[in-house]
Order: structure tokens, then sequence, then C-alpha cells
């Protein structure tokens, strides 16, 4: 079987299709060596990593409500009032948790609960430090934060990829050691969102000297994984500062990476149709998520049986 490093887009709900293309490319007879992903391709990557198979990411899928992500406290459901309360104390109208938890419990099913159950380089997580304004390639990148990679969660890596900004709540970092001496209490600590917000395709990752190699020294050639189409887009109506920033984010989420798409034609990129479907459309239908997994098994196959390595 033939070894690639893959590279998975963030999309939210629709990182589903994903699933479906990992299917398709473990039936065309390759094997993932190394694998990365921004967001909910962070999601998908993580457990390839761990052993997951496309196979079981279906059932997985099967058997998940999305809409059960989307928790907050009573108090913040009032009407108009409570969500705008919740951003502005929690910076999030969902708090992320119920994600995170969801991620650990699949990841636990397999041995893995930090970077240290996986062998070295195995999985790469992106995530966006706006404290400092810098992208983060998750664990390599955290000893600049004081931070033993070795002992850091995978899901709490994954929970921080998929944190759309103001959707889902920040992940604060207290960095320790060298990187937090001379600063302040309040200075210690570091706003972690959506890797989408600074690369939300990666396949930058393992072009990089040494990322895309193996142990013989051998250059493996990598795959990435991109969802392409976006829901018909909705005029935002903006009646002050709160909407305004709605409707940035919205716009930011599905758009940010139209440009990108339509100008660069890569010859190692699987595309897969999204049917319409919106990132943060949790509230997904069961026939609309088989639809997504099967757009993915469709583009994968269409994808391998023409794809040589270059």
């Amino acid at each position: 079987m033939e070894k690639i490093n893959a590279v998975f887009e963030g999309g939210g709900v629709k990182g589903i299709s994903l699933a479906g293309a990992v299917t398709a490319t473990e039936k065309a007879g390759r094997t993932f060596n190394k694998v990365a992903g921004t967001s909910s391709g962070s999601i998908v990557a993580s457990l390839l990593a761990a052993g997951y198979s496309g196979k079981e990411m279906s059932g997985i899928i099967q058997n998940t409500s999305f809409a059960s992500f989307l928790k907050r406290g009573a108090i913040y459901n009032t009407a108009v009032i409570g969500p705008a309360l919740r951003v502005l104390i929690m910076k999030g109208l969902y708090s992320g948790e119920a994600l995170e938890a969801w991620i650990h419990g699949l990841l636990m099913q397999k041995g893995v609960v930090t970077f240290r159950d996986l062998p070295q380089g195995k999985l790469s997580i992106i995530v966006s430090d706006i404290t400092n304004g810098r992208i983060v390639v998750l664990p390599r990148d955290l000893e600049d934060y004081g931070i033993s990679p070795d002992q850091f969660a995978v899901a709490k890596a994954v929970r921080m990829s998929c944190s759309i900004p103001y959707f889902f709540d920040p992940v604060m970092l207290r960095q320790s050691g060298q990187a937090a001496k001379g600063k302040s209490f309040a200075e210690q600590f570091v706003y972690m969102v959506d890797g989408g917000l600074l690369s939300n395709f990666p396949l930058w990752l393992f072009d990089e000297k040494k990322e895309g190699l193996v142990a013989s020294g051998t250059r493996v050639p990598t795959v990435g994984y991109q969802m392409i189409g976006r829901a018909e887009p909705q005029p935002h109506r903006i009646r002050g500062p709160f909407s305004m920033l709605q409707a940035l984010v919205g716009t930011m989420v599905s758009a940010h990476d139209e440009r990108y798409i339509e100008e660069e034609k890569f010859v190692r990129t699987v595309k897969i149709p999204t049917l319409g479907i919106a990132t943060t459309q949790f509230e997904i239908t069961p026939e609309q998520s088989d639809a997504l997994y099967a757009a993915g098994v469709q583009a994968g196959e269409e994808f391998f049986r023409n794809w040589r390595p270059r």
C-alpha cells in the first residue's frame, strides 16, 4: 500500500464529507502517514491518527447529533439579550466543551489522550493565536509557550482549532517557564481560536523540510482534501456593533477561501462538493449528512482514479 501525507481543510459541519473522502482513499489502496487539519479537518485528522478508519468514521457520524455541541447555560438563552450577553462575558455563543468531550471520548477508545500517545509527527493541528497574531502548529509549537507537547491533550488541541470566533468560546492557554518570565499574571494567558482564521487549508505544512519525510528520509507525497462550494449567501441586517460583528464573522467563515479556491488548481487536491451546506449548519438532517459523506466518497474515488504522485 502506498503511503501519503494528508491535509484536511476546515469547514464546520461540512467536514462530514471529509470522512467519505477518507473511505475512498483507503479503498484506493493508500494509507495515511502523517495527517494535519484545521477546524473540522482537525477532527478527521485526529481520528485518523488515533487509528480510526473511514468506515468507522461513517458510523460515528450517523450516531452523532452535531446540534448537541451547541451548549450554553440557561441564563444565556434569553431571547436577543442572552446570546449577546454571553458573547460579551464569555466571548462566544457556545462553550465548545461538549465538542471537546466528544472528541476526548472517541480518542480514549483508541488509547489516545495526549500527543505522547501518538507517533512523533503523526498529527499536526492548526490553531490561531489571536493574542500574538500568529499561526500555531500543535503540538510542535507548544514549547514556545513553555508547555510540554507530550502532556497536552489532543482533544483540547482539536477544540482550539474548531473554536470559530464568536461562535465558540476561545480557549485560553497559560504560558509557563521561560515563556512566562517577566510577564504579569494576566499577560501569561493567550487566546486560541479556529485555525481557519489564518490557515484554513495548510497544504504547505508537509512541504516544509523534514515534515514530509518518513524515517528512511524518503519524501512522501501530500494530498489535500478541500471542500468546495458554499451555501447561498444570506444578507446581514446590521443594526449596531453586535450585528456587525456577527456579519463580519459569518462572512469570514463562509467566504474567506473562495478566491483561493477559484485561482489555485492543485493537481494534488481532492475537491469535495458540499451541496450548499453552511459551515455552522449544525442542525443538519440525516439525509444531508449522508449526502455529504457520499459526496466525499465520490470525489475521492474520482481523484485517485487519475492521480499519480509527482
